[in-house]
Protein backbone atom coordinates (compact mmCIF):
# COMPACT_ATOMS: atom_id res chain seq x y z
CA UNK A 1 0.00 0.00 0.00
CA UNK A 2 1.39 3.08 -0.99
CA UNK A 3 1.70 5.94 1.70
CA UNK A 4 -0.74 8.76 2.01
CA UNK A 5 0.60 11.41 -0.73
CA UNK A 6 -2.47 13.95 -0.47
CA UNK A 7 -6.21 15.08 1.29
CA UNK A 8 -8.25 14.63 -2.13
CA UNK A 9 -7.64 13.37 -5.60
CA UNK A 10 -10.33 14.07 -8.47
CA UNK A 11 -10.65 12.20 -11.07
CA UNK A 12 -12.84 13.29 -14.04
CA UNK A 13 -14.82 10.30 -15.92
CA UNK A 14 -16.17 7.00 -14.30
CA UNK A 15 -15.74 4.67 -17.12
CA UNK A 16 -12.78 1.83 -16.60
CA UNK A 17 -9.79 4.05 -16.75
CA UNK A 18 -11.35 6.71 -14.39
CA UNK A 19 -12.59 3.88 -12.02
CA UNK A 20 -9.04 1.82 -11.54
CA UNK A 21 -7.36 5.54 -11.68
CA UNK A 22 -9.52 5.91 -8.75
CA UNK A 23 -8.91 2.21 -7.01
CA UNK A 24 -4.96 3.06 -6.80
CA UNK A 25 -5.55 6.85 -5.52
CA UNK A 26 -7.71 5.24 -2.55
CA UNK A 27 -4.34 3.75 -0.98
CA UNK A 28 -2.88 7.28 -1.60
CA UNK A 29 -5.23 9.99 -0.73
CA UNK A 30 -7.55 10.59 2.15
CA UNK A 31 -10.50 11.11 -0.41
CA UNK A 32 -10.95 10.20 -3.97
CA UNK A 33 -13.48 12.06 -5.80
CA UNK A 34 -14.56 9.99 -9.34
CA UNK A 35 -16.84 12.95 -11.29
CA UNK A 36 -18.81 12.09 -14.03
CA UNK A 37 -21.69 13.29 -16.29
CA UNK A 38 -23.78 10.33 -15.95
CA UNK A 39 -25.51 8.60 -13.47
CA UNK A 40 -23.29 5.73 -11.58
CA UNK A 41 -25.01 4.39 -8.71
CA UNK A 42 -26.84 1.35 -9.79
CA UNK A 43 -26.48 1.47 -13.25
CA UNK A 44 -26.16 -1.78 -14.99
CA UNK A 45 -26.98 -0.47 -18.55
CA UNK A 46 -24.98 1.09 -21.14
CA UNK A 47 -24.49 4.30 -20.45
CA UNK A 48 -24.93 7.85 -22.58
CA UNK A 49 -21.10 8.77 -21.73
CA UNK A 50 -19.74 5.16 -23.47
CA UNK A 51 -20.99 5.08 -26.63
CA UNK A 52 -19.26 1.92 -27.19
CA UNK A 53 -21.61 0.54 -24.54
CA UNK A 54 -23.95 -1.63 -26.31
CA UNK A 55 -21.06 -3.43 -28.78
CA UNK A 56 -18.52 -6.16 -27.95
CA UNK A 57 -16.00 -5.50 -25.48
CA UNK A 58 -12.75 -7.32 -25.21
CA UNK A 59 -10.79 -7.86 -22.03
CA UNK A 60 -7.66 -8.45 -22.77
CA UNK A 61 -5.71 -11.19 -21.06
CA UNK A 62 -3.18 -8.48 -19.26
CA UNK A 63 -6.54 -7.09 -18.27
CA UNK A 64 -7.83 -9.83 -16.55
CA UNK A 65 -4.73 -10.12 -14.39
CA UNK A 66 -4.50 -6.61 -13.18
CA UNK A 67 -8.12 -6.58 -12.24
CA UNK A 68 -8.28 -9.82 -10.25
CA UNK A 69 -4.55 -8.21 -8.52
CA UNK A 70 -6.34 -4.84 -8.14
CA UNK A 71 -9.64 -6.74 -6.95
CA UNK A 72 -8.76 -9.93 -5.35
CA UNK A 73 -10.92 -12.59 -6.66
CA UNK A 74 -12.92 -10.52 -9.51
CA UNK A 75 -12.49 -13.21 -11.88
CA UNK A 76 -14.40 -15.22 -9.68
CA UNK A 77 -16.92 -12.72 -8.62
CA UNK A 78 -17.16 -12.37 -12.63
CA UNK A 79 -18.16 -16.30 -12.54
CA UNK A 80 -20.67 -16.53 -10.20
CA UNK A 81 -22.08 -13.32 -12.04
CA UNK A 82 -22.87 -15.86 -14.61
CA UNK A 83 -20.26 -14.46 -16.88
CA UNK A 84 -18.92 -17.18 -19.26
CA UNK A 85 -14.99 -17.61 -19.57
CA UNK A 86 -12.62 -19.43 -21.67
CA UNK A 87 -9.13 -19.83 -22.72
CA UNK A 88 -8.43 -17.20 -25.03
CA UNK A 89 -6.38 -19.41 -27.80
CA UNK A 90 -9.42 -22.00 -28.23
CA UNK A 91 -11.95 -19.27 -29.05
CA UNK A 92 -13.25 -19.90 -32.79
CA UNK A 93 -10.45 -17.58 -34.54
CA UNK A 94 -10.64 -16.20 -38.34
CA UNK A 95 -7.75 -14.75 -39.79
CA UNK A 96 -8.24 -13.81 -43.91
CA UNK A 97 -11.32 -16.41 -43.89
CA UNK A 98 -9.53 -19.21 -42.38
CA UNK A 99 -9.63 -20.70 -38.93
CA UNK A 100 -6.42 -20.39 -36.64
CA UNK A 101 -5.35 -23.70 -35.36
CA UNK A 102 -6.68 -23.47 -31.20
CA UNK A 103 -4.30 -23.71 -28.71
CA UNK A 104 -4.34 -23.57 -25.00
CA UNK A 105 -2.62 -20.43 -23.79
CA UNK A 106 -3.48 -20.52 -20.31
CA UNK A 107 -5.44 -17.06 -20.37
CA UNK A 108 -8.40 -16.28 -19.55
CA UNK A 109 -10.95 -14.49 -21.60
CA UNK A 110 -13.86 -12.70 -19.60
CA UNK A 111 -17.06 -12.58 -22.12
CA UNK A 112 -18.41 -9.75 -20.42
CA UNK A 113 -21.05 -6.94 -21.82
CA UNK A 114 -19.18 -3.83 -21.38
CA UNK A 115 -22.45 -2.67 -18.46
CA UNK A 116 -21.72 -6.07 -16.55
CA UNK A 117 -18.24 -5.89 -16.32
CA UNK A 118 -17.89 -1.99 -15.94
CA UNK A 119 -20.54 -2.32 -13.00
CA UNK A 120 -19.09 -4.77 -11.37
CA UNK A 121 -15.56 -2.82 -11.20
CA UNK A 122 -17.75 -0.43 -10.29
CA UNK A 123 -18.97 -2.09 -7.08
CA UNK A 124 -15.85 -3.13 -5.91
CA UNK A 125 -14.35 0.87 -6.02
CA UNK A 126 -17.81 1.93 -4.43
CA UNK A 127 -17.24 -0.50 -1.34
CA UNK A 128 -13.02 1.67 -0.77
CA UNK A 129 -13.76 4.32 2.12
CA UNK A 130 -12.12 6.83 0.55
CA UNK A 131 -13.84 6.73 -2.82
CA UNK A 132 -16.99 8.84 -3.10
CA UNK A 133 -19.17 9.67 -6.88
CA UNK A 134 -20.07 12.84 -8.11
CA UNK A 135 -22.80 11.80 -10.61
CA UNK A 136 -24.50 13.24 -13.11
CA UNK A 137 -22.20 16.43 -13.33
CA UNK A 138 -20.70 18.34 -16.42
CA UNK A 139 -17.17 19.06 -16.14
CA UNK A 140 -16.82 22.79 -17.12
CA UNK A 141 -13.01 22.99 -16.50
CA UNK A 142 -9.78 23.34 -14.53
CA UNK A 143 -8.89 25.25 -11.59
CA UNK A 144 -5.32 26.59 -10.72
CA UNK A 145 -2.62 28.68 -9.01
CA UNK A 146 -2.55 32.56 -9.75
CA UNK A 147 0.79 31.72 -11.88
CA UNK A 148 -1.08 28.50 -13.59
CA UNK A 149 1.97 26.08 -12.40
CA UNK A 150 -0.80 23.94 -10.81
CA UNK A 151 -3.91 22.63 -10.98
CA UNK A 152 -5.69 23.30 -8.09
CA UNK A 153 -9.08 21.63 -8.72
CA UNK A 154 -11.78 21.22 -11.27
CA UNK A 155 -15.25 23.49 -11.87
CA UNK A 156 -18.24 21.17 -12.29
CA UNK A 157 -22.32 21.59 -12.91
CA UNK A 158 -24.61 19.53 -11.74
CA UNK A 159 -26.92 18.99 -14.91
CA UNK A 160 -29.64 19.99 -13.50
CA UNK A 161 -29.23 23.74 -14.05
CA UNK A 162 -27.16 23.64 -10.51
CA UNK A 163 -25.33 26.82 -9.73
CA UNK A 164 -20.96 25.60 -10.49
CA UNK A 165 -18.79 24.44 -7.77
CA UNK A 166 -15.55 23.74 -7.24
CA UNK A 167 -14.11 20.27 -5.90
CA UNK A 168 -10.83 21.39 -4.72
CA UNK A 169 -7.85 18.54 -5.14
CA UNK A 170 -4.08 18.19 -4.36
CA UNK A 171 -3.98 16.05 -7.97
CA UNK A 172 -6.52 15.58 -10.83
CA UNK A 173 -6.96 13.13 -13.17
CA UNK A 174 -8.17 13.31 -16.86
CA UNK A 175 -9.66 10.36 -17.78
CA UNK A 176 -12.86 11.48 -19.61
CA UNK A 177 -12.12 9.94 -23.17
CA UNK A 178 -11.43 10.72 -26.30
CA UNK A 179 -13.56 13.65 -26.48
CA UNK A 180 -11.30 15.02 -23.84
CA UNK A 181 -10.79 18.84 -23.42
CA UNK A 182 -7.34 18.62 -22.05
CA UNK A 183 -5.36 19.94 -25.01
CA UNK A 184 -7.55 23.06 -24.75
CA UNK A 185 -7.33 23.30 -21.26
CA UNK A 186 -3.40 23.55 -21.79
CA UNK A 187 -3.96 25.84 -24.65
CA UNK A 188 -5.86 28.20 -22.53
CA UNK A 189 -3.57 28.07 -19.55
CA UNK A 190 -0.68 29.03 -21.67
CA UNK A 191 1.05 25.67 -22.26
CA UNK A 192 1.47 23.84 -25.80
CA UNK A 193 -1.02 21.47 -27.03
CA UNK A 194 0.39 17.94 -27.75
CA UNK A 195 0.96 16.53 -31.14
CA UNK A 196 -1.51 13.78 -32.08
CA UNK A 197 -1.31 11.03 -34.66
CA UNK A 198 -4.03 9.82 -36.14
CA UNK A 199 -4.64 6.63 -38.11
CA UNK A 200 -8.00 7.02 -40.47
CA UNK A 201 -10.07 3.77 -40.13
CA UNK A 202 -13.57 4.95 -40.42
CA UNK A 203 -15.03 1.44 -38.37
CA UNK A 204 -18.79 0.95 -37.84
CA UNK A 205 -19.93 -1.26 -35.68
CA UNK A 206 -23.20 -2.64 -35.97
CA UNK A 207 -24.34 -4.59 -32.57
CA UNK A 208 -27.85 -7.05 -31.75
CA UNK A 209 -28.00 -9.35 -28.87
CA UNK A 210 -29.63 -12.60 -29.65
CA UNK A 211 -30.93 -15.94 -27.64
CA UNK A 212 -29.65 -18.66 -28.93
CA UNK A 213 -31.98 -21.54 -30.19
CA UNK A 214 -29.88 -24.22 -28.33
CA UNK A 215 -26.70 -24.26 -26.49
CA UNK A 216 -25.38 -26.95 -29.26
CA UNK A 217 -24.98 -24.32 -31.88
CA UNK A 218 -21.83 -22.49 -30.69
CA UNK A 219 -20.48 -26.53 -30.18
CA UNK A 220 -19.49 -25.47 -26.63
CA UNK A 221 -17.43 -22.45 -28.21
CA UNK A 222 -17.19 -18.92 -26.43
CA UNK A 223 -17.28 -16.81 -29.12
CA UNK A 224 -16.58 -16.58 -33.63
CA UNK A 225 -14.42 -13.98 -34.54
CA UNK A 226 -13.87 -13.91 -38.18
CA UNK A 227 -11.73 -10.71 -38.11
CA UNK A 228 -11.12 -8.26 -41.17
CA UNK A 229 -8.49 -8.23 -43.17
CA UNK A 230 -7.27 -6.64 -46.19
CA UNK A 231 -8.76 -9.59 -48.32
CA UNK A 232 -11.77 -9.84 -46.12
CA UNK A 233 -12.58 -6.57 -44.82
CA UNK A 234 -16.06 -7.61 -43.36
CA UNK A 235 -15.83 -8.61 -39.80
CA UNK A 236 -17.92 -10.08 -36.92
CA UNK A 237 -17.41 -11.37 -33.16
CA UNK A 238 -20.35 -13.43 -31.52
CA UNK A 239 -19.90 -14.14 -27.86
CA UNK A 240 -21.74 -15.79 -25.39
CA UNK A 241 -22.44 -13.48 -22.42
CA UNK A 242 -24.32 -13.10 -19.15
CA UNK A 243 -27.76 -14.28 -18.98
CA UNK A 244 -27.74 -17.21 -21.78
CA UNK A 245 -27.58 -14.17 -24.24
CA UNK A 246 -25.32 -13.73 -26.79
CA UNK A 247 -24.21 -10.73 -28.71
CA UNK A 248 -22.87 -10.07 -32.58
CA UNK A 249 -20.76 -7.21 -33.38
CA UNK A 250 -20.52 -6.55 -37.70
CA UNK A 251 -17.61 -4.26 -37.95
CA UNK A 252 -17.12 -2.68 -41.61
CA UNK A 253 -13.84 -0.72 -42.15
CA UNK A 254 -13.29 2.40 -44.62
CA UNK A 255 -16.76 3.65 -44.79
CA UNK A 256 -18.54 0.21 -45.18
CA UNK A 257 -20.94 -0.69 -42.52
CA UNK A 258 -23.57 -3.30 -41.89
CA UNK A 259 -27.42 -1.72 -41.91
CA UNK A 260 -28.98 -0.95 -38.52
CA UNK A 261 -32.28 -2.76 -39.81
CA UNK A 262 -32.98 -6.23 -38.91
CA UNK A 263 -33.13 -7.37 -42.44
CA UNK A 264 -29.94 -5.51 -44.30
CA UNK A 265 -28.03 -6.91 -40.61
CA UNK A 266 -28.66 -10.10 -41.01
CA UNK A 267 -28.06 -9.55 -45.12
CA UNK A 268 -24.29 -8.17 -43.77
CA UNK A 269 -23.97 -11.53 -41.74
CA UNK A 270 -24.27 -13.97 -44.99
CA UNK A 271 -21.68 -11.49 -46.98
CA UNK A 272 -19.19 -12.90 -43.97
CA UNK A 273 -15.90 -15.15 -45.64
CA UNK A 274 -17.42 -18.22 -42.83
CA UNK A 275 -21.25 -19.50 -42.70
CA UNK A 276 -20.58 -19.74 -38.75
CA UNK A 277 -22.21 -16.87 -37.43
CA UNK A 278 -24.93 -17.19 -39.89
CA UNK A 279 -25.60 -20.38 -39.32
CA UNK A 280 -25.71 -19.86 -35.64
CA UNK A 281 -28.20 -17.06 -35.70
CA UNK A 282 -30.16 -17.78 -38.44
CA UNK A 283 -32.64 -19.38 -35.62
CA UNK A 284 -32.19 -17.78 -32.92
CA UNK A 285 -33.80 -15.13 -31.00
CA UNK A 286 -33.27 -11.51 -31.39
CA UNK A 287 -33.61 -9.39 -28.13
CA UNK A 288 -33.21 -5.61 -29.51
CA UNK A 289 -32.98 -3.85 -32.69
CA UNK A 290 -29.53 -3.51 -34.21
CA UNK A 291 -27.50 -0.40 -33.17
CA UNK A 292 -24.04 1.26 -34.62
CA UNK A 293 -21.33 3.40 -33.63
CA UNK A 294 -19.02 4.78 -35.78
CA UNK A 295 -15.08 4.97 -34.55
CA UNK A 296 -13.77 7.28 -37.38
CA UNK A 297 -9.63 7.41 -36.44
CA UNK A 298 -7.80 6.24 -33.64
CA UNK A 299 -6.21 8.84 -31.66
CA UNK A 300 -2.87 9.14 -30.04
CA UNK A 301 -1.61 12.58 -27.80
CA UNK A 302 1.72 12.88 -27.13
CA UNK A 303 1.88 14.44 -24.16
CA UNK A 304 5.23 13.37 -23.17
CA UNK A 305 6.66 15.05 -25.69
CA UNK A 306 5.75 18.35 -23.96
CA UNK A 307 8.78 20.03 -21.88
CA UNK A 308 6.32 21.72 -19.62
CA UNK A 309 2.83 20.63 -17.77
CA UNK A 310 1.32 22.21 -14.83
CA UNK A 311 1.89 19.75 -11.71
CA UNK A 312 -1.14 18.31 -10.02
CA UNK A 313 -2.56 17.17 -12.75
CA UNK A 314 -2.03 13.87 -14.97
CA UNK A 315 -4.09 12.06 -18.34
CA UNK A 316 -4.52 8.66 -18.86
CA UNK A 317 -6.75 6.20 -20.68
CA UNK A 318 -8.03 6.96 -24.01
CA UNK A 319 -7.58 10.70 -22.77
CA UNK A 320 -4.14 10.02 -23.93
CA UNK A 321 -4.06 7.32 -26.65
CA UNK A 322 -7.74 5.98 -28.17
CA UNK A 323 -6.90 2.76 -30.06
CA UNK A 324 -9.36 1.19 -32.76
CA UNK A 325 -12.02 -0.84 -31.01
CA UNK A 326 -11.91 -4.10 -33.14
CA UNK A 327 -8.46 -4.80 -31.40
CA UNK A 328 -9.93 -4.83 -27.39
CA UNK A 329 -6.70 -3.22 -26.15
CA UNK A 330 -8.43 -0.12 -24.68
CA UNK A 331 -9.17 -1.78 -20.89
CA UNK A 332 -6.24 -3.23 -20.57
CA UNK A 333 -4.16 -0.13 -21.32
CA UNK A 334 -6.03 1.86 -19.17
CA UNK A 335 -5.08 -0.92 -16.39
CA UNK A 336 -1.46 -0.92 -17.18
CA UNK A 337 -1.99 2.79 -16.73
CA UNK A 338 -3.12 2.48 -13.55
CA UNK A 339 -0.08 0.25 -12.26
CA UNK A 340 2.19 2.97 -13.90
CA UNK A 341 0.06 5.05 -11.29
CA UNK A 342 0.41 3.07 -8.59
CA UNK A 343 4.33 2.89 -9.18
CA UNK A 344 4.72 6.49 -9.17
CA UNK A 345 2.23 6.98 -6.23
CA UNK A 346 5.18 4.14 -4.11
CA UNK A 347 7.37 6.90 -3.10
CA UNK A 348 4.85 9.10 -0.68
CA UNK A 349 4.90 11.91 -3.18
CA UNK A 350 2.66 13.26 -5.83
CA UNK A 351 3.81 12.19 -9.41
CA UNK A 352 5.43 14.41 -11.37
CA UNK A 353 3.38 15.02 -14.99
CA UNK A 354 6.14 14.98 -17.23
CA UNK A 355 7.40 11.86 -15.64
CA UNK A 356 4.18 9.93 -15.80
CA UNK A 357 3.41 10.46 -19.46
CA UNK A 358 6.10 9.51 -20.32
CA UNK A 359 5.60 6.33 -18.06
CA UNK A 360 2.00 6.13 -19.95
CA UNK A 361 3.82 6.51 -23.23
CA UNK A 362 5.98 3.37 -22.86
CA UNK A 363 2.67 1.54 -21.61
CA UNK A 364 1.58 2.70 -25.14
CA UNK A 365 3.85 2.26 -27.34
CA UNK A 366 3.53 -1.62 -28.25
CA UNK A 367 -0.78 -1.71 -28.57
CA UNK A 368 -0.51 1.19 -30.77
CA UNK A 369 2.58 -0.38 -32.98
CA UNK A 370 -0.29 -3.46 -32.73
CA UNK A 371 -3.44 -1.71 -33.76
CA UNK A 372 -1.96 1.04 -35.90
CA UNK A 373 0.32 -1.39 -37.78
CA UNK A 374 -2.59 -3.80 -38.81
CA UNK A 375 -4.75 -0.83 -39.66
CA UNK A 376 -2.00 0.22 -42.35
CA UNK A 377 -2.25 -3.03 -43.73
CA UNK A 378 -5.40 -2.17 -45.62
CA UNK A 379 -3.85 -0.35 -48.48
CA UNK A 380 -6.96 2.69 -48.22
CA UNK A 381 -5.99 3.84 -45.09
CA UNK A 382 -3.68 6.93 -44.87
CA UNK A 383 -0.52 6.90 -43.13
CA UNK A 384 3.49 6.77 -43.12
CA UNK A 385 4.62 3.35 -43.54
CA UNK A 386 8.18 3.24 -42.64
CA UNK A 387 10.38 -0.01 -43.33
CA UNK A 388 9.29 -1.56 -39.88
CA UNK A 389 5.59 -1.07 -40.30
CA UNK A 390 5.83 -2.83 -44.07
CA UNK A 391 8.10 -5.49 -42.36
CA UNK A 392 6.10 -6.16 -39.70
CA UNK A 393 2.85 -6.49 -41.77
CA UNK A 394 4.46 -8.71 -44.29
CA UNK A 395 5.85 -11.05 -41.06
CA UNK A 396 2.36 -10.72 -39.71
CA UNK A 397 0.29 -12.41 -42.99
CA UNK A 398 3.44 -15.03 -42.63
CA UNK A 399 2.30 -15.57 -38.79
CA UNK A 400 -1.61 -16.13 -39.49
CA UNK A 401 -0.80 -18.64 -42.62
CA UNK A 402 1.45 -20.42 -39.94
CA UNK A 403 -1.37 -20.36 -36.95
CA UNK A 404 -4.00 -22.14 -39.34
CA UNK A 405 -2.20 -25.58 -39.31
CA UNK A 406 0.37 -24.86 -35.87
CA UNK A 407 -1.29 -24.69 -32.59
CA UNK A 408 2.01 -23.12 -31.25
CA UNK A 409 1.96 -20.23 -33.18
CA UNK A 410 -1.64 -19.45 -32.28
CA UNK A 411 -0.79 -19.84 -28.51
CA UNK A 412 2.31 -17.16 -28.86
CA UNK A 413 0.13 -15.07 -31.54
CA UNK A 414 -2.74 -14.86 -28.80
CA UNK A 415 -0.17 -14.18 -25.72
CA UNK A 416 1.42 -11.33 -27.55
CA UNK A 417 -1.75 -9.88 -28.70
CA UNK A 418 -3.25 -10.37 -25.07
CA UNK A 419 -0.34 -8.34 -23.71
CA UNK A 420 1.19 -10.51 -21.85
CA UNK A 421 4.41 -11.15 -23.49
CA UNK A 422 5.81 -8.53 -25.67
CA UNK A 423 5.83 -9.13 -29.61
CA UNK A 424 9.64 -9.99 -29.45
CA UNK A 425 8.41 -13.49 -28.49
CA UNK A 426 6.83 -13.62 -32.24
CA UNK A 427 10.87 -13.09 -33.26
CA UNK A 428 12.59 -15.76 -31.46
CA UNK A 429 14.84 -18.11 -33.95
CA UNK A 430 12.55 -21.25 -33.09
CA UNK A 431 8.98 -19.19 -33.61
CA UNK A 432 10.47 -17.66 -36.55
CA UNK A 433 11.38 -20.83 -38.25
CA UNK A 434 7.98 -22.47 -37.18
CA UNK A 435 6.49 -19.21 -39.13
CA UNK A 436 8.42 -19.25 -42.07
CA UNK A 437 8.03 -23.09 -43.02
CA UNK A 438 4.42 -23.44 -41.69
CA UNK A 439 3.52 -20.30 -43.79
CA UNK A 440 5.03 -22.14 -46.97
CA UNK A 441 2.70 -25.20 -47.27
CA UNK A 442 -0.93 -24.87 -48.46
CA UNK A 443 -3.41 -23.18 -46.15
CA UNK A 444 -6.26 -26.35 -44.89
CA UNK A 445 -8.91 -25.94 -47.72
CA UNK A 446 -11.97 -23.95 -46.72
CA UNK A 447 -15.02 -24.52 -48.88
CA UNK A 448 -16.63 -20.74 -50.27
CA UNK A 449 -20.55 -20.74 -49.32
CA UNK A 450 -23.09 -18.73 -49.68
CA UNK A 451 -26.77 -18.75 -48.13
CA UNK A 452 -29.20 -20.63 -50.42
CA UNK A 453 -32.55 -18.76 -51.64
CA UNK A 454 -34.24 -20.77 -48.64
CA UNK A 455 -31.66 -19.03 -46.30
CA UNK A 456 -29.87 -21.78 -45.59
CA UNK A 457 -25.96 -22.45 -45.91
CA UNK A 458 -24.73 -24.53 -48.59
CA UNK A 459 -21.37 -24.92 -50.03
CA UNK A 460 -20.39 -23.75 -53.48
Amino acid sequence: MSAQVGERAVVLGGSMAGLLAARVLADAYAEVVIVDRDRLTGVSTARRGVSQGRHVHGLLARGQQILDELFPGFTAEAVAAGVPTGDLGELRWFFNGRPLAPASTGLTCVSAARPVLEQLVRQRVAELPAVRFAEERDIVGLTTTPDRRRVTGARVQGRDGAAEETITADLVVDATGRGSRTPVWLEELGYSRPDEDRIRIDLTYTTRLYRLASDDVLKGDLSINPVSSPSHPRGAFLSRIDGGRCIVSLTGVLGDSAPADPAGFLEFVKSLPVPDIYQAIQDAEPLDEPVSLRYPASVRRHYERLSRLPDGFLVLGDAACSFNPVYGQGMTVAALEALTLRDHLAGGTAPRPTDFQQAVSAVTDVPWEISAGGDLSFPQVRGPRPFKVRMANAYMAKMQAAATRDPQVTRTFMRVAGLVEPPQALMRPAMMFRVLTRSRRPAPEVPAWQPDAVGTASEV
